[in-house]
């Protein structure tokens, strides 16, 4: 069998989501559907959370990175583009980047809810101290540290895969560069990558979500000995949208990282990655907008200050 270095294939085949014909027109207009929601959430909560004073908080610092990130990880899927142009192909450096930066948000994404998580620990349980333990310094080194875990953890794996060789094959089972679907058109043994991705996966899942674990029993805690039941509801509702987007992100990247490989589970990985990929990044904005007193508030001061939406005259009296 003829091996290929990764580096010299000039471009790759998509399969999508081909074998399901009759679905393929439906899923378009469902992504386009969720794309257009997603960019239109993300790009309100982060408006908000720049214009409106109110806002100028730790808590919303991190969403809007959040935001940020949903919008690019979502744009760095082609699959929407690829069914416009009629072509489910992609060149080498395309699918290296689209590989990279998923890969990356994904990551930074994995790190910041966990930062998250503390941020609400610190907030809930230390109430005084919380502006001087998360003053803005302190903010912008987690964010930062955020970023530049995920994206070193990113290189780290695309650069180890690009190091492989091909059989040939330039068909991808899937309708992005995943990760995974790439290791599949591999001939050699990937038995160090796959390590390699192992220990960075236990690194970004499983230890973030015990430090949410931990960071929320001591919140609990602290609730439950709030005497006010204003202030318990308050606390619940926050920590509940946080909680909500930690179980849907989280539970879909479990599925599909730390898994064990089974044969067949191509398919099921496409749509699991399609929920990882659209459906997580456009529940965010809503959950928390739901959720959340505050941005509910600045959104319609947002919207008052439009001039597609004035306030309405006041009647004289």
């Amino acid at each position: 069998m003829v091996k290929t270095n990764l580096t010299v294939i000039s471009n790759f085949i998509f399969l999508g989501f081909t074998h399901y014909p009759k679905v393929e027109i439906t899923l378009f207009v469902l992504c386009l559907l969720i794309y257009l929601i997603t960019l239109l959430g993300n790009i309100i909560l982060i408006s908000v959370s720049l214009l409106d004073s109110c806002l100028h908080k730790p808590m919303y610092l991190f969403l809007s990175n959040l935001s940020f990130l949903d919008i690019w990880y979502t744009s760095s899927t082609p699959m929407l583009a690829n069914f416009v142009s009629g072509e489910n192909t992609i060149s080498f450096s395309g699918c290296v980047a689209q590989m990279y930066f998923s890969l990356a948000m994904g990551s930074t994404e994995c790190v910041l809810l966990s930062m998250m998580a503390y941020d609400r620990y610190v907030a809930i349980c230390n109430p005084l101290r919380y502006p001087i333990i998360m003053n803005k310094r302190v903010c912008v080194q987690i964010s930062a540290g955020s970023w530049a875990t995920g994206c070193i953890t990113a290189l780290v794996e695309t650069v180890s895969v690009l190091q492989l060789s091909l059989c040939g094959n330039r068909i991808i089972n899937h309708f992005t560069c995943e990760i995974l679907a790439v290791l599949r058109l591999i001939c050699v043994d990937t038995s160090k990558v796959q390590l390699i991705m192992l220990v960075i996966s236990v690194l970004l899942l499983p230890m973030p979500m015990l430090l949410i674990c931990i960071s929320y029993a001591f919140i609990l805690s602290s609730i439950l000995k709030i005497s006010s039941v204003d202030g318990r509801s308050k606390a619940f509702s926050t920590c509940a949208a946080h909680l909500t987007v930690v179980v849907l992100f989280y539970g879909t990247a479990l599925s599909m990282y730390l898994k064990p490989s089974a044969v067949g589970s191509q398919e099921i990985d496409k749509f699991m990655a399609l929920v990882y990929a659209g459906l997580t990044p456009m529940m965010n904005p809503i959950i928390y907008s739901l959720r959340n007193k505050e941005v509910k508030v600045a959104v319609k001061k947002l919207l008052a200050r439009s001039p597609l939406c004035p306030l309405p005259a006041q009647s004289s009296e």
